[in-house]
């Protein structure tokens, strides 16, 4: 089985994934009355599972919604201590270093991984751990805030493989890493 790491993440205009205060509002922006999933359901209907960092996973338990995701969620963090009870049959604590835990989430038939969350996503890169990205971009300029790409030990070349505008403003580039 091939194994695969994949982002899908929106950002603004200016590379940010969150706002000066840590908010996401602003994904909204632009009018979507036929609620356009922009591919995510076909993303994820591709992945056999998540991984995402504590503050992903706090702030998804934090929205008043049901558990958005069907796949298996691992998240990563050193800091807490469990899953919560009530979700401790979709989500898995798991810790160390970013290869042994994929080791173990593959020795558990999980292959193809969605990689979400700014901090999860920047330590994938610092490793060369992101075979694909979906970047969506949403026309606006936030300032400041979370961004989403930080400093790396190694350039990183990637190929532009597909584009999509969604809503006649939003951008969707998929990218394939070149090795």
């Amino acid at each position: 089985m091939n194994k695969k790491n994949s982002v899908f993440i929106a950002t603004s205009l200016d590379g940010y994934i969150a706002d000066k205060n840590g908010g996401i509002d602003w994904l909204h922006s632009i009018p979507n009355p036929d609620n356009d999933d922009m591919g995510y359901v076909e993303f994820t209907n591709e992945i056999d599972a998540l991984v995402m960092g504590r503050t992903t996973f706090e702030t998804v338990l934090g929205f008043d919604v049901d558990w958005p995701y069907n796949k298996p969620v691992f998240v990563l963090s050193n800091k807490l201590k469990e899953i919560p009870e009530s979700h401790k049959k979709k989500a898995f604590l798991v810790k160390g270093k970013l290869t042994e835990i994929l080791d173990q989430i593959h020795e558990r038939g999980f292959n193809s991984l969605y990689i979400d969350g700014g901090t999860t996503i920047r330590n994938f890169l610092k490793e060369d751990l992101i075979d694909e990205m979906v970047l969506t971009t949403i026309p606006i300029l936030l300032g400041g805030g979370s961004s989403l790409f930080s400093e790396l030990p190694n350039e990183l070349k990637f190929e532009l493989i597909g584009t999509k505008t969604y809503l006649n403003q939003i951008t969707q580039n998929h990218y394939k890493r070149k090795k």
